[in-house]
């Protein structure tokens, strides 16, 4: 059986306006997954994720971390931190330092650790993201996709246990986008918690080993990719479309070019390997 990393219980949040953000909502997230959250612009999906870095707190209640209900005073909240890195949709409302290095080795610097290891985990990290050459340029002079890649090295480069991302490939050109999603390829592979937004459900499909959908602050499905394409029902509620494969692959089985093996392929590789076996 999986470890749970967060449970979530009947959580309720309201915006200091009265605004709802999340209803009722409760979730159990595992240790050691690929997870894609899907869901509208407005669906709760930053919401909930700054509940699990700890950045707001619920209305009402309760998340536990580990077994442990979440606290919120400081000390609490940097040990939170250090185990849960976050990357904000918006670049800069997290980067904040002089220059591109700078930046990156805030976070590791205020960990503990000797200086020769935050000076590795930084070059990794920049290494990782494509932006070394970038390390000495002032962040005002950044583009909003080399912003958001030297977000993304500067929580990579503390090396969190869970790593949550919101939107990771928005502001990203199609090579940049492709970087990052292969990066979370392997960070994954260090068995590493992945949590990620997005639009793409292209990428959702083939990546993720759960996906969840939210719609107006709820949790309309949480299970397998798969499972998922076939309920047309939340597809619409979500205003969510299926994945070219499997679609490709629902209209070559009804036609009879590609039989049922009782897996959808997921990948481009996947169907041209099914295609090639007939």
């Amino acid at each position: 059986m999986d470890e749970v990393l967060f449970e979530i219980h009947q959580l309720i949040h309201r915006f200091a306006d009265g605004t709802p953000g999340l209803h009722n909502l409760s979730l159990s997230i595992p240790k050691g997954k690929k997870i894609a959250l899907l869901g509208n612009n407005g669906a709760g999906k930053s919401t909930l994720f700054q509940h699990l870095n700890g950045i707001l707190q619920p209305t009402a209640g309760t998340i536990l971390f580990k077994g442990k209900k979440m606290k919120y005073d400081r000390k609490s909240l940097l040990a939170l931190r250090q185990q849960v890195g976050i990357v904000f949709q918006d670049p800069d409302s997290q980067l904040f330092s002089g220059n591109v290095r700078q930046d990156i080795s805030f976070g590791p610097m205020n960990l503990g650790w000797s200086k020769e290891k935050v000076t590795q985990q930084v070059e990794w990290a920049m290494k990782k993201t494509e932006v070394t050459s970038l390390q000495n340029k002032p962040i005002h002079f950044l583009s909003l996709g080399q912003k958001k890649r030297v977000a993304i090295a500067g929580v990579l480069a503390m090396n969190p246990e869970v790593f949550i991302l919101d939107e990771p490939s928005a502001g990203l050109d199609s090579y940049y986008s492709k970087q990052i999603m292969q990066l979370l390829r392997d960070i994954h592979q260090a068995n590493k918690t992945i949590i990620l937004s997005t639009h793409d459900v292209h990428f959702a499909y083939e990546w993720a080993d759960e996906i969840i959908v939210m719609s107006d602050g709820e949790i309309l499905y949480h299970k397998d990719p798969v499972t998922l394409f076939h309920q047309q029902e939340i597809l619409n509620k979500a205003h969510l479309e299926k994945p070219w494969v499997f679609e490709t692959t629902q209209v070559l089985m009804e036609k009879q070019l590609l039989r049922d093996e009782g897996t959808m392929p997921r990948s481009k590789e996947d169907l041209f390997t099914n295609l090639k076996m007939r």
